[in-house]
């Protein structure tokens, strides 16, 4: 499990990429969580929005990597196209179900994430892909 996540706003792979060894806060504008998985939760998320199974987002190899190795401990992944627009499209009401069923799977796996943390979670990472795209944007995660 990760100790640091931070979701950020970026205009493409290459200044992305960039942010691997310091992280995206003095160069972009992100968003600061902890103590989950950040890849495995994009994957479900899109799961859960676009009722697509786990197996086939993981053997499209979704999240994408842009920076690093995953044995590396640091890495830049970008959220998804799809993800992308079904977060920024989604109502409060929709935000507040896939957290609810996030937070229930969450559960189910041993890891408690609490359904109002996790509708904090998605609605932040949501108001920033919005935010984003409106700037022509990609939204990544640094992980560390």
């Amino acid at each position: 499990m990760s100790i640091i996540v931070e979701f950020f706003a970026a205009p493409d792979d290459a200044s992305a990429a960039l942010v691997l060894q310091t992280g995206p806060r003095r160069a972009f504008e992100s968003l600061s969580f902890g103590n989950f998985d950040p890849e495995e939760a994009v994957i479900e998320w899109e799961c859960l929005f676009a009722d697509v199974s786990f197996d086939v987002l993981v053997e499209a190899d979704e999240p994408r990597l842009v920076a690093g190795q995953h044995d590396d401990g640091c890495v830049v992944f970008e959220i998804s196209p799809r993800l992308s627009a079904a977060l920024a499209e989604a109502e409060r009401s929709e935000l507040k179900d896939v957290a609810v069923a996030w937070s229930l799977q969450r559960t189910e796996d041993g890891e408690v994430i609490d359904a109002e943390i996790a509708e904090v979670i998605l609605s932040d990472v949501a108001a920033l892909v919005s935010s984003a795209r409106r700037q022509g944007q990609n939204v990544y995660c640094w992980v560390t």
